[in-house]
């Protein structure tokens, strides 16, 4: 994640200075798929959660991180040194009676996996940790997910249309000689490739997020990023290309992680229980309430940017973009309807894959690893979900 988010800034920071920001902000949030969520005004965290809630999160802000952000009460404090916002914990708009802060990840965190950083800062109480991190990390750093925000990863790759009408699919890449441009040490092309979907000879990790070598080739090779992010920004804010591309999800070629599951440390799980029990049915409804109504906590997203002043360029209408896409195509319900929670076959699927590839690389996952070890339904309120 954090390697093709290292690109997406340098991205946009050039596309942005080339075109200026685009969009009109989000004035429809409330007409999106999806519901008001529920009152939480009777729940109060205090007693039972740290005073402070720590969110460690693996970049900079952005809509599809929105969830944390719109659980942020009036009047936040934000730090630009440490590079973290600070304001109580609100439900359902009411105050927990406890603090949320949210953390940087990404260049604030020198690109350390928040894995890691969990385990340098014991102050964070939860963090964002994809299936793939969680198991790489399982035998030394162990974390447990209790909530996933995003049912379905953004990750994909990208072509020209007009180069390559016949592609639908990542294997159609494949059938061909089209070179991948994607960021080297990325988990899910080690899989791709693993499986004869792509070809290792024409597969390129040198690739660094500037959009220059696919202009330059005029869209002639296929190149890796988010679907919440690049097919807008490519379109809209790189006046070099200015015309839509298309995609296909990695998901969709058989490698089906939970991307950024809010977690704990494998060891807090007891302490955190009497927590976690009240705490993830508000991160589930504050999903559910953020896409129905994102207007006022883009905003915030936006105005953050400004100040932490990092690099990363955020334009409202890339923010529109991704609640478009997030609310189509990555914030569902799954197979039945809670959101949030996780499907076991799906997890022990992602420990079949990634094993034998993290094994190879001389940093093998915990032996005998299971999907609970990794993922919890425990806390999760399972009448909670998307449009209902």
């Amino acid at each position: 994640m954090r390697s093709i988010r290292l690109g997406i800034v340098v991205l946009a920071v050039l596309a942005l200075a080339a075109a200026g920001c685009g969009g009109d902000g989000d004035e429809g949030g409330s007409q999106g798929a999806g519901t008001t969520a529920p009152s939480d005004a009777s729940v109060s965290l205090a007693g039972t959660c740290p005073d402070t809630v720590v969110v460690q999160t693996d970049w900079d802000p952005e809509s599809e991180y929105g969830v944390y952000y719109h659980m942020l009460g009036p009047n936040p404090d934000v730090d630009t040194e440490r590079k973290r916002v600070t304001a109580p914990l609100v439900a359902g708009g009411k105050d927990t009676g406890v603090k949320l802060e949210v953390r940087l990840g990404g260049p604030s965190i020198g690109f350390e996996p928040v894995s890691s950083q969990m385990y340098k800062d014991p102050s964070i109480t939860l963090g964002q940790v994809s299936t793939d991190e969680a198991i790489r990390f399982s035998a030394k750093q162990a974390t447990q997910a209790v909530v996933a925000p995003m049912e379905t990863s953004p990750f994909m790759i990208m072509w020209d249309p007009q180069a390559y009408p016949q592609f639908n699919t990542i294997a159609d890449i494949g059938k061909t000689d089209t070179k991948v441009l994607f960021f080297e040490g990325d988990t899910y092309m080690e899989f791709l490739t693993g499986t004869n979907m792509l070809k290792k000879s024409q597969v390129d990790g040198s690739y660094d997020g500037k959009p220059g070598n696919f202009v330059a080739a005029d869209g002639k090779v296929a190149q890796a990023g988010f679907a919440t992010s690049e097919p807008y920004i490519y379109e809209h804010e790189v006046r070099q290309w200015n015309k839509p591309v298309k995609y296909a999800l990695v998901s969709e070629a058989g490698y089906p992680f939970y991307p950024q599951a809010l977690s704990i440390r494998t060891a807090d799980k007891q302490k955190l229980a009497p927590c976690l029990e009240k705490l993830v049915p508000i991160v589930q409804r504050a999903q559910v309430d953020f896409l129905a109504n994102p207007a006022k906590t883009n905003e915030l997203v936006l105005n953050l940017v400004k100040q932490y002043n990092t690099g990363w360029v955020y334009s409202a209408g890339l923010a529109d973009y991704a609640i478009t896409k997030m609310r189509e195509n990555f914030v569902t319900n799954g197979p039945d309807q809670t959101l949030g929670n996780f499907d076991n076959a799906r997890v022990q699927r992602m420990i079949e894959i990634v094993t034998p590839i993290f094994t190879a690389q001389r940093q093998p996952p915990k032996e005998g690893l299971t999907p609970e070890d990794i993922a919890t339904n425990e806390f999760i309120d399972t009448s909670i979900g998307v449009g209902t």
